[in-house]
């Protein structure tokens, strides 16, 4: 397997440096466009509106349309929009897994009677609420099969889009670490857990990323050139490990007493 995203996790003051894999593939037949008439294969091209020739991928740039010309964005500017964020995957708190609607974590769709099935669809709406089941179904969408689950989400029936067992990869082609925790060291991180373990609370979440990548595209267009500092996040040494859970507790310790 090939690793998609390479960075750290940060655990109060610990920093766990990983690989990021796709721990599913899709089984989706390739299918190809074709021309009716004669079955020849039909093939996209890049061209350029003005001059109607084709352009290669090393000479397309990403543009942001403003006024009557475009930024140009470069690799490093959606990079500088949040670099700790593009390197880190910070885990800020810990919640109850049922705090959580299911409609947040898979992918959901939403659905609708039609005029002559109001009755049939509140009934089991509301038998499904009742029993607090979930209903299994599979469908057809975009020449695919799909695996799904039916719940109700805010008065609405939802169905929420599964994995089929064979789309789910094997983790047993990672490098797993050998390494021995002790169990001091478990009692002290589950004691960083319950520290930072709060009541969800959905509106203090904001995508601040095009907020910023916006910033940096009003700087473009001025011919300002923004500064922004290397990013690096360090791996926690073994032996540091209690002392940083330590002083992650106590940080969390007193910024509660303040």
């Amino acid at each position: 397997m090939r690793s998609i995203w390479n960075g750290s996790i940060s655990f109060g003051l610990v920093s766990i440096p990983v690989k990021l894999y796709s721990g599913s593939e899709d089984r989706k037949l390739d299918l190809d466009m074709l021309d009716r008439r004669d079955n020849g294969k039909i093939r996209y091209k890049r061209v350029n509106e003005d001059t109607g020739k084709e352009v290669e991928w090393k000479d397309i740039v990403k543009g942001f349309k403003k006024d009557e010309g475009y930024v140009i964005l470069e690799k490093e500017d959606f990079e500088k929009a949040n670099l700790k964020k593009s390197k880190t995957i910070d885990i800020e708190e810990f919640i109850e897994e049922s705090e959580v609607a299911d409609v947040l974590f898979k992918k959901p769709y939403f659905l609708e009677p039609q005029k002559e099935g109001g009755k049939s669809y509140n009934l089991l709406r509301d038998s499904l609420e009742e029993t607090g089941k979930l209903g299994v179904a599979t469908f057809v969408m975009r020449q695919k099969e799909h695996l799904s689950l039916i719940g109700v989400y805010k008065k609405v029936l939802v169905l929420h889009v599964i994995r089929f067992m064979d789309e789910i990869r094997n983790p047993s082609e990672l490098k797993m670490s050998k390494a021995t925790v002790k169990k001091k060291e478990v009692d002290m991180a589950v004691s960083l857990i319950e520290q930072y373990t709060t009541e969800f609370d959905f509106k203090k979440y904001k995508d601040v990323y095009n907020d910023q990548l916006m910033k940096i595209i009003e700087s473009k267009a001025t011919g300002e050139k923004s500064e922004v500092k290397e990013f690096k996040s360090d791996p926690t040494p073994a032996k540091d490990l209690m002392a940083q859970l330590k002083a992650s507790l106590d940080k969390k310790k007193k910024g509660k007493a303040s």
